[in-house]
C-alpha cells in the first residue's frame, strides 16, 4: 500500500484508529528494522508528543508535522511492501496506545522523558541530553 494511501486512510478513519494507522506508518518508516524495544520507544515519542501538545493534540498531527518523523519526510509514493513489519508495527502502534492510557506510574516506559530520537549517524546539535540508545537510534530529552 502507498504512503499517500494510508495518510488518506487516517484522515478518515474514526479515533483511535486514525491514530493507530498513523503511529503504525512512523514505526515502519522509523523503525522497521530495530528490536521490538526500538520500535516502542519511537512510539513513545510521539505519544509523550502528543501528551505536551507542542507538535499536535492527536497522534496524527505529531507525527506530519514538518521535519519531525518519516512521515513528512518520505515520499507519498513510498511503498509499504514487507507485509510482517507492518503486521508488527500494527501491532505496536496498538499496545502503546493502550499503555499510553495507563496513569502515568503503570506505564511501560523505554525512554523516560525523551521527546527527539535520531539515527547514531547523524550528529545532533538540538541536544546533549541523551536518555538512551537502542540499535541505531539514539533517544534524546529535548524539551525537558
Amino acid at each position: 500500500m502507498k504512503l499517500s494511501m494510508l495518510l488518506w486512510l487516517a484522515s478518515v478513519l474514526p479515533q483511535p484508529l486514525a491514530d493507530q494507522t498513523c503511529l503504525a506508518t512512523t514505526v515502519y518508516l522509523e523503525a522497521r528494522s530495530e528490536s521490538t524495544i526500538g520500535q516502542y520507544a519511537v512510539a513513545e515519542v510521539a505519544l509523550r508528543r502528543r501528551d505536551r501538545g507542542t507538535w499536535g493534540d492527536s497522534v496524527c498531527e505529531v507525527v506530519t508535522s514538518p521535519r519531525q518523523f518519516a512521515l513528512t519526510t518520505t515520499a507519498s509514493t513510498f511503498e509499504v511492501t514487507d507485509l510482517n513489519s507492518w503486521t508488527k508495527a500494527w501491532k505496536i502502534a496498538g499496545d502503546s496506545i493502550s499503555n499510553w492510557s495507563l496513569p502515568k506510574g503503570e506505564r511501560t516506559v523505554y525512554v523516560p522523558q525523551a521527546d527527539h530520537f535520531a539515527t547514531l549517524a547523524v550528529t545532533t546539535t538540538w541536544s546533549t541530553k541523551r536518555v538512551r540508545t537502542i540499535g541505531e537510534h539514539a533517544f534524546y530529552a529535548v524539551s525537558n
